[in-house]
């Protein structure tokens, strides 16, 4: 079966690292695509899609990104059904980034700041091993599972 994803898009908002209850690092983030296709006369539209990493991952990206960044991803996508705090069926829809990369230019990601040795070795981050995805403990839940 096959399942992958790629991505490249701007960052929402700035990400926000947390950690599992046994210490695994985990980042939440949304980024907008542009759509392909514009119809004449119309303004561009966009797609929002959840993301989320783990690990050395989820700290490559809250080290080195924020709000606006350009951002490439490459994942899956993974779905679940939840319960909210109003007793609603919900089904959620995320990519698990694998690997992410840097786009543009160093003055539009934010990179400059970053040690010179790091952005010429490392201009990517992969992560392969995602296979205990744990539920994020955090006093705001807003309903959601994690």
């Amino acid at each position: 079966m096959i399942n992958t994803v790629a991505l490249m898009g701007r960052l929402t908002y700035d990400p926000e690292l947390r950690s599992t209850p046994s210490g695994v690092s985990v980042i939440r983030f949304q980024v907008a695509c542009d759509r392909n296709y514009q119809r004449a006369g119309e303004e561009r539209q966009a797609d929002f899609i959840d993301c989320v990493a783990w690990r050395q991952t989820a700290e490559f990206i809250s080290r080195y990104f924020r709000k606006g960044s350009m951002i490439a991803v490459e994942g899956s996508i993974q779905t679940s059904n939840y319960t909210d705090k109003d007793g609603n069926k919900r089904k959620q829809v995320e990519v698990v980034a694998n690997n992410v990369s840097f786009c543009g230019s160093k003055a539009e990601s934010g990179t400059e700041s970053q040690p010179r040795e790091y952005a010429q070795a490392a201009p990517s981050y992969s992560n392969a091993d995602n296979s205990d995805f744990e539920e994020i403990v955090d006093g705001d839940d807003d309903g959601l599972p994690f």
